[in-house]
């Protein structure tokens, strides 16, 4: 979706507002994040034992990767003109990883508008942020997420 303005945002509350492209999320991409953050549970990272001995049969990407990867997504599913000096990641009212994002799987984000409300010097919206993995039941991330748009 492509708005004009961040004000733009105050008439779409309660609306869908985008949805992206899949996303294969890669063993490679994975390993990148655990070496990034430290988390090198076997469950991500050695494909041999999760064959054996996950549910899954195979590795999965880290929840907080797939968290990560939102801001990708809303850049895809949303961009504003015009108006905007900056915008920052306000922080996260809830977040759940319902589902596993299984290597190999292509994922996408969905967003919809929470609510978008004037604060001093910004607009700070609340985007329902959903992760889908291609082909599953359930989604792999839902999140409540808070953004300030800075006028």
């Amino acid at each position: 979706m492509l708005l004009e303005s961040p004000q733009a945002l105050t008439k779409l509350v309660g609306r869908e507002i985008g949805v992206t492209e899949w996303l294969l999320v890669t063993q490679e991409r994975i390993q990148q994040f655990a070496e990034v953050t430290g988390d090198q549970q076997w469950i991500h990272l050695d494909q041999a034992r999760a064959r054996c001995e996950s549910p899954y049969r195979t590795t999965v990407a880290h929840g907080f990767l797939t968290l990560a990867l939102l801001s990708g997504f809303l850049r895809q599913a949303l961009q504003i003109r015009s108006g905007v000096r900056m915008s920052i990641n306000y922080g996260l009212n809830r977040v759940r990883f319902p589902a596993p994002v299984l290597a190999g799987a292509k994922i996408r984000g969905r967003f919809t508008l929470r609510s978008a409300e004037e604060v001093p010097g910004a607009l700070e919206v609340v985007l329902d942020a959903t992760v889908e993995s291609e082909g599953a039941d359930k989604p792999c991330c839902v999140a409540e997420w808070v953004l300030r748009y800075y006028l």
